[in-house]
């Protein structure tokens, strides 16, 4: 550790020296200050005013990480939110939909957050340039979902795309093949942060270059950084001009975050009248949601509680399914006013991690777990590829034929992690319908048309192979050790 740190460390630790501490937290905002000038000192002149901005925003966040003793919510002060502030969405579907949606759509914004990378799947490049269906990717679907929706309605929705550093020019290159499509496409980029040294506090970057070897030195903050950086882009002030008022927005690579038209009518046509300036979709948790942030009444307010803020003695209690039943899906709705009017005031009070507590009239709305539908790994990939989904207008949707409205659970092991790898073992995507668990280590081939029933395990032991043969019927069944059917 270094000496810096350890008196930091010596300081934080001695009672009643509040004074001292001061003196080496404005000792180490000073060194940060003195770094970040440097380092904007070497930026274009056509960079300095968003370096500025993004300089500026980590400096806060830089404040706050020094005032921040350990985690950042009072249990003792967290309850269960009260009962009208998170409505079931069949309430919401229940009031049916006006004659003029038309005009309600066109005051509608879509937001995509595509700063990630598809480096978890052994992909080069932004994760919305996987191919998730029938060749498209997440960012064909997205534009085939809004272009339906203008068509249909005659309407013009436009799709932002937060970028982020990492994705920015390889997505720019490829919107330019929807130029004809009927919708018009902006982008912003989410802000950039310097990395800091662990031992000196100081950013690790000597300048503002982010290629080659100063890649590792810059990161992309967290979704919280929406506001301020679509703020600072410009674009909200221009998407207010064109008299858009909401805007949705979600992860990229959640397929079920689509435009929802009844809770877009009951934003714009509440029923008692206000407005909510802030609707945060959740869905009941399952076991595989335990960690997915949660809704909570804290200090008379809505607030989103994230697990990296939970006392460490509270953990299990956070992620109990019977305590906290619902989660965060990250789609949200939220009114432009309100966010000009928090960022002018800079009264949004984002956690390290985003709370939206700062809004007026906050509402979570209990959605269908069909909204929720994202694609991390290569097992849910398999999942969104089968039969289990039919494709409409870049939509998917269930099949009719499933019996279950939920998915089996996919468990494929890091032979299929990567996408290529995983396309290799794959002679087609299996027939799973009546799928209820699926679980696959080793070397594992699947041959053209094989169906999964019921619940079924393949296990490949170390340095052997299993081929599964085309048209195999596989139910309620483990397969281990070798198997390899050769054609003669």
């Amino acid at each position: 550790m270094s000496a810096l740190l350890q008196d930091f460390s010596k300081a934080m630790s001695q009672a009643g020296s509040s004074q001292f501490q001061e003196v080496i937290r404005q000792e180490l905002e000073y060194s940060m200050k003195v770094e970040l000038d440097k380092i904007l000192a070497t930026a274009h002149s056509n960079e300095i005013e968003h370096t500025k901005k993004d300089l500026e925003g980590f400096k806060k966040l830089f404040h706050r990480f020094l005032q921040e003793k350990g985690p950042s919510v009072d249990w003792g002060k967290i309850q269960r939110p009260p009962e009208d502030s998170i409505q079931p969405y069949e309430k919401i579907k229940a009031r049916g939909l006006p004659d003029n949606i038309a005009s309600v759509l066109n005051k509608l914004v879509v937001v995509k957050l595509n700063g990630g990378l598809g480096t978890s799947m052994g992909c080069k490049g932004p994760k919305s340039l996987i191919g998730v269906r029938n060749e498209n990717t997440f960012l064909d679907l997205t534009v085939q979902q809004i272009e339906h929706l203008n068509k249909s309605y005659n309407t013009d929705v436009p799709l932002v795309l937060m970028n982020s550093f990492n994705t920015d020019d390889d997505t720019k290159k490829i919107l330019q093949k929807y130029s004809h499509s009927r919708v018009k496409i902006y982008t912003f980029n989410q802000s950039r942060y310097p990395r800091i040294n662990k031992e000196t506090l100081l950013p690790i970057a000597k300048d503002v270059s982010y290629s080659g070897e100063n890649t590792e030195c810059w990161y992309p903050p967290g979704h919280g950084d929406i506001y301020a950086s679509f703020y600072n882009s410009g674009l909200l002030d221009n998407l207010i001009a064109e008299g858009k008022e909401y805007i949705f927005v979600s992860n990229i690579d959640n397929l079920g975050a689509t435009v929802d038209l009844y809770i877009l009518n009951h934003l714009m046509n509440p029923p008692n009248g206000k407005r909510c300036e802030f609707v945060m979709e959740v869905t009941n948790k399952t076991r595989a949601d335990v960690k997915g942030g949660t809704l909570t009444q804290y200090e008379n307010k809505l607030r989103l509680v994230e697990i990296a803020q939970v006392p460490k003695a509270h953990v299990d209690e956070f992620k109990s399914v019977s305590k906290f039943k619902i989660f965060n899906t990250n789609n949200l709705w939220i009114a432009l006013s309100a966010i000009k009017r928090l960022q002018e005031k800079n009264a949004i009070d984002m956690e390290i991690i985003v709370n939206p507590k700062s809004f007026e009239n906050s509402l979570g709305i209990n959605v269908p777990r069909s909204r929720f539908l994202p694609v991390k790994t290569t097992s849910d990939l398999l999942l969104v590829m089968s039969n289990l989904y039919s494709l409409n207008a870049g939509s998917l949707t269930m099949s009719e034929k499933r019996e279950f409205p939920t998915v089996p659970l996919v468990k494929l092991g890091s032979s299929f992690t990567k996408v290529q790898d995983y396309l290799r073992r794959f002679e087609s995507i299996p027939d799973m319908l009546e799928l209820d668990h699926l679980t696959v280590s080793g070397d594992v081939t699947f041959g053209k048309n094989v169906s999964l029933k019921g619940t079924v395990i393949i296990i490949a032991n170390h340095g052997d192979r299993i081929d599964i043969p085309a048209g195999a019927l596989l139910e309620n069944k483990i397969v281990s050790g070798n198997l390899r059917i050769l054609d003669h």
